[in-house]
């Protein structure tokens, strides 16, 4: 699906910020038709945002069930022999949206985007009132998994993942307008002949047409200064670059696409689409960009802030990454959910690599049973995860990859996090997905995240993955503060992986660490445990050749459910939650840059 852009054809119009708000935890709303007229009794809401910490309210904080949302806009009076779509980035978990009184979609899945053509029920010129009721609940057939339970006061959501439940309309909402005859989707694959200097990239492209008006397309290929490096005719075809300047991480070059639609010589559609000349292969024990062995430096990160939750910010964007170029990092894992298309974009231009994975986070009743006290209970069955859970996966897998297919930044499919993988029914529910995923894209590794309940010698998973990924917490969860001993056991299992002759990326190792907290024996939760912590991870991973990266367990503290071992969320950040660095920080900055000094006094930059 591509994403709304202003070009020579194209129009767009955000419907970025306040709506009418109401939440609606009995559901009340469809029958009585909230959407055929102004939402009553609401409040206003910011989109996009979480709603949970936008008002001062536990209601509002733990709200289970339907939240409305409704916003009236004026379509363009330019926009009359259009073609005009209605479109949500995201809206999590579900949404049913409404144009004046006719519902024009339905959607499963909170983190990938969904449209729907409006142009019948809308007047260029005129207002029209857009409706959405968001449900966050979550159950054994939604991604990710929980449970609604009854209690004395209430229903009460149950999740199965470790991090909070933030709900509501996440990301950009748009407006915006194409030709009737349009391109629809686009896809690019690239490759590279020669030596370094002398280079001969080559873009493989495929263009969609959609409408009933000419087909013929039109594609120029652009470098960096605008110049045009290719030309080609047709759908599809390969395009020839001499002298490419490759995509690489650290490099983040890209060409832009031009793909018209042409009626003689007349434009009748135009796309641009950013093109990142690079290749990834997995050979043996080594992940190779460029045919150049790759090391993965960086973290597990979240789109966590205070008051907008999961709402994507672009300050806090620009912040980010300027925090991953300052600690050395050249990756992260958009754990556990795909997340807002500018942030692959921004990936792309900056020239970070970035392992994308699907919300298929808690699939997994052993972790639930730990780490939650709830009641043993199989994780793949009839009445737990199922065939239509598999279903709902497999179209999110589809969705992630046609959504993200073009980003030279994303070299790995995560499929899941963390899942069950000991069992034969978690083989048989995963092994189609992974035959999927490779049928949707031949130009890059999938894998999952493997779970220390499914160590070394028993995960039936591991054979479908390309690349190993491991979260493991030697001396934090087990060996709790013995990190001596913490070191033997991880050897000794990392060594039983490496015998698979598979590239392992370690993508996540941390310690809770409460900034500020200090004291002369390294004590758990205290800033000197998180930095020998880290170190003596870092021991085990320099002393076997198949860790071709490491992932920091977590960029930032982050928000959690209510529990007594998360003390105002999650702590593993080397950075607190509004994004100051901890000694960890310090510690990696100069493992992955060789810099011990703060730079108090301005920029590492050139």
């Amino acid at each position: 699906m591509l994403r709304p852009q202003d070009t020579a054809t194209r129009e767009r119009r955000s419907l970025t910020g306040i709506w009418d708000f109401r939440l609606d935890g009995t559901g009340a709303g469809h029958d009585a038709r909230w959407f055929a007229g102004p939402l009553a009794d609401a409040r206003p809401m910011p989109v996009p945002a979480s709603f949970n910490d936008i008002v001062p309210d536990v209601e509002v904080k733990n709200h289970v069930g339907d939240a409305w949302y409704q916003t009236s806009a004026r379509v363009p009076r330019g926009w009359a022999g259009e073609r005009i779509v209605l479109r949500f980035d995201s809206a999590t978990h579900r949404a049913v949206v409404w144009i004046n009184d006719t519902e024009v979609m339905r959607h499963e899945g909170g983190y990938t985007p969904f449209e729907a053509d409006v142009t019948d029920l809308v007047t260029p010129g005129d207002e029209v009132r857009i409706t959405a009721v968001v449900n966050n609940e979550l159950n054994f057939q939604s991604l990710p998994p929980g449970v609604v339970q009854e209690g004395p006061r209430g229903r009460k959501q149950t999740y199965f993942h470790d991090f909070f439940n933030y709900a509501g309309i996440h990301r950009p909402v748009y407006l915006y307008a194409t030709p009737t005859t349009y391109v629809s989707d686009i896809t690019v694959v690239t490759d590279f002949d020669g030596a370094a200097g002398a280079r001969t990239g080559k873009v493989s492209y495929d263009v969609v047409v959609s409408g009933d008006g000419s087909q013929d397309v039109r594609v120029l290929l652009r470098d960096a200064d605008g110049e045009v490096v290719a030309t080609g005719d047709g759908a599809s075809g390969e395009l020839t670059v001499q002298d490419a300047h490759l995509w690489a991480p650290g490099d983040g070059y890209l060409y832009e696409l031009e793909a018209q639609v042409v009626d003689g010589d007349a434009l009748v559609d135009s796309y641009l689409q950013t093109v990142g000349i690079r290749t990834v292969e997995v050979r043996g024990t080594q992940f190779l960009i460029n045919g150049e062995p790759f090391y993965f430096t960086g973290f597990g990160k979240h789109e966590d802030q205070a008051v907008r939750g999961k709402a994507h910010d672009d300050a806090m964007l620009v912040h980010d990454f300027e925090l991953l170029d300052w600690i050395g990092a050249n990756s992260f894992r958009t754990s556990h959910y795909p997340y807002a298309d500018e942030v692959y974009d921004y990936a792309d231009r900056q020239g970070i690599v970035v392992i994308d994975e699907t919300s298929a986070v808690g699939q997994n009743m052993g972790v639930m049973s730990g780490m939650m006290g709830m009641p043993a209970m199989e994780t793949f069955s009839p009445e737990t995860i199922n065939d239509d859970s598999r279903e709902v996966h497999a179209q999110a897998i589809r969705e992630l990859i046609a959504r993200d297919k073009n980003h030279p930044s994303i070299v790995l499919w995560s499929i899941a996090n963390e899942p069950e993988s000991a069992s034969d029914a978690s083989r048989e529910y995963f092994e189609p997905l992974f035959a999927l995923a490779k049928e949707l894209d031949t130009t890059r590794p999938v894998g999952f995240v493997n779970v220390m309940l499914s160590p070394f010698g028993t995960c039936k998973l591991a054979e479908f993955s390309d690349v190993i990924m491991l979260n493991r917490y030697y001396g934090w969860y087990v060996d709790t503060g013995d990190l001596e001993v913490a070191e033997e056991h991880w050897r000794a299992e990392l060594q039983g992986w490496a015998s698979l002759d598979k590239p392992i990326i370690i993508t996540e190792y941390g310690a809770d660490t409460v900034a500020g907290l200090h004291s002369t024996t390294a004590d758990p939760w205290t800033e000197e445990f998180q930095s020998a912590y880290l170190d003596m991870n870092h021991r085990v991973f320099d002393s076997i050749d198949a860790v071709v990266g490491e992932q920091v367990w977590n960029f930032a503290d982050f928000q959690t459910s209510q529990m007594v071992f998360r003390v105002d969320g999650n702590k593993k950040g080397a950075f607190t939650r509004d994004r100051r660095p901890k000694a960890a920080a310090h510690l990696l900055r100069k493992r992955w840059t060789g810099k011990s000094d703060p730079s108090w006094a301005g920029s590492d930059r050139d």
